[in-house]
């Protein structure tokens, strides 16, 4: 055990830079406007920074456990499934797990508070979870049967396309947005590792890109469900009420504002962990398949993951949340209201990095691609996208554009490019977008476009809804350009290559063996 201990405490250290050198553009780019465009109040920028802190060492807690917890969990469990000859149980035992995993995920949780039209929200819960259960389902199948993603996709999509004109407008930014906040810090390491299990087994050429498309099609399940919900309920505009500001004049006071909402995370991690340990203890009661080193480290890797989710969610929902709603405000009621587009992209830009989830994919991306697509060029993808995203969003708060107007053209480009892209990024790039809308948009961005929606007396519903869809979007296109390039490249470099390993012409070598 000490052994281990040693081994795990410099990764501790390697994760939690990591997660520093995420959040400080933020932290940065928020004191640039608290000094030069806009004031913000002392104590809800004393908050903002205690919550900094919190979620720096959170990710850097939650980045470790997921990778020696949810990683081997999920791979274990994709191996078992792909030796199972009964497709109808692989049916059964995916669908479940989704739902289960699903249901617990803190971000929908978020999301059905604020929706009024679906009472109760546990309504919105189990449509939600029952759509991700059921993609879940194909995703398997998928891999089973080596059947095409992008063909896939496109169906999909345009069955979304299509429920979209016949669903109210109210409803509409709602349910792209549930796509969104269903991939987040607990369900994506798990479906993640359990796709590379299911395609682990597999010899063919196509195993590896196979590995990627099971957050992809758990996304789309979400939207066509509450798309289908949306026939039957009468949506209203959503009340929703101004961040809560916690006054404190010390930094004493500060700290204990985030102990005081600490037992409320607590349980709320504890709910949405416990149906993966359930599934896990029973896994592991049937195929015996860790040893107790395994076991070990594994169990581990789940408090690790408890802790930092408890510091992540408890630093941005305190810390970051009542900030990027009064920044929002503020900035919407003063001359610099231009400035929302362009600061939206800047944070965009950053924020992205400071998602929990990103980093499992993409240093998952490295690994199944032996480095071929590398962290780097992962975060560059991801953060040009949602930079975009946001712009889009910010303009669309302001202006009162229909989302359709947006995501559909969205969609389509980033299905097109999907014929023309290699087949691995297509997995990767649609994993990616339901990757990027998570936590930190829910508890930044979206109460930052809700603030500028209410300071402007916009439509809550139409208008500040909708900005995880679009940051959900955005990244399926960039990461397919970074895929039509490195087809480019890959295909230049073979030019280059191959005049080198030319074999001379017979002409030649007869002309010397005569002059011998």
């Amino acid at each position: 055990m000490g052994k281990g201990g040693v081994e795990l405490n410099p990764k501790l250290k390697e994760k939690t830079m990591e997660s520093l050198s995420a959040v400080l553009p933020i932290t940065g780019i928020v004191l640039f406007c608290s000094v030069f465009l806009v004031p913000i109040d002392l104590n809800i920028f004393v908050l903002f920074v205690v919550g900094a802190i919190m979620l720096i060492f959170g990710m850097g807690f939650f980045q470790l456990g997921a990778e020696i917890s949810m990683t081997p969990i999920g791979e274990g469990i994709g191996v078992q499934i792909s030796k199972t000859q009964k497709s109808w149980l692989v049916v059964l035992i995916t669908f479940i797990m989704g739902a289960i995993i699903t249901v617990s995920e803190p971000d929908l949780q978020v999301l059905a508070g604020q929706v009024p039209s679906i009472d109760p929200s546990i309504v919105l819960i189990l449509a939600v979870a029952g759509g991700v259960g059921l993609f879940l389902a194909l995703s398997v199948i998928r891999i089973r049967y080596k059947m095409s993603l992008s063909l896939l996709l496109m169906i999909l999509y345009g069955v979304v396309i299509i429920l979209s004109f016949f669903i109210p407008k109210d409803f509409l930014a709602v349910a792209f947005d549930s796509g969104g906040v269903t991939t987040g810090p607990m369900t994506v390491p798990f479906i993640m590792s359990m796709g590379v299990g299911l395609a682990s087994l597999r010899s063919d050429k196509n195993s590896a890109s196979d590995s990627f498309g099971l957050v992809a099609l758990s996304s789309v399940g979400p939207i066509i469900a509450v798309l289908i919900l949306g026939c039957f309920f009468n949506p209203t505009e959503a009340v929703v009420k101004d961040a809560d500001f916690s006054y404190v004049e010390t930094t004493r006071q500060a700290v204990a504002v985030f102990v005081e909402h600490l037992p409320e995370y607590i349980k709320e991690v504890a709910i949405s962990l416990a149906p993966i340990l359930v599934v896990f203890v029973i896994f592991q009661l049937l195929t015996r398949r860790y040893q107790r080193v395994q076991l070990m480290r594994i169990s581990f890797g789940l408090f690790y993951t408890f802790i930092g989710l408890i510091l992540f969610l408890c630093g941005v929902n305190v810390g970051f949340s009542p900030l990027g709603e009064r920044l929002g405000r503020v900035l919407a009621e003063s001359e610099f209201k231009w400035a929302l587009v362009p600061l939206g992209m800047l944070i965009g830009f950053f924020i992205v990095k400071a998602e929990p989830a990103i980093q499992v994919l993409n240093h998952q991306v490295a690994n199944v691609t032996d480095g071929a697509i590398s962290v780097k060029a992962m975060n560059w993808s991801m953060s040009i996208g949602v930079a975009v995203s946001v712009g889009l969003a910010m303009l669309r708060v302001l202006t009162g554009i229909s989302i359709q107007w947006i995501v559909i053209p969205g969609y389509i480009i980033a299905l097109v490019l999907s014929r023309f892209v290699p087949k691995m990024f297509v997995g990767i790039a649609f994993d990616s977008g339901g990757v990027a809308s998570g936590p930190m948009t829910a508890t930044f961005l979206l109460p930052m476009s809700r603030g500028v929606c209410n300071a402007i007396g916009g439509n809550l519903m139409t208008d500040a809804f909708g900005m995880v869809a679009l940051v959900a979007m955005t990244p399926l296109i960039a990461i397919q350009i970074m895929g039509i390039i490195y087809r480019v490249k890959t295909k230049k470099a073979e030019k280059v290559v191959a005049p080198v390993v030319e074999i001379p012409d017979d002409s030649d070598f007869v002309v010397d063996l005569g002059e011998d």
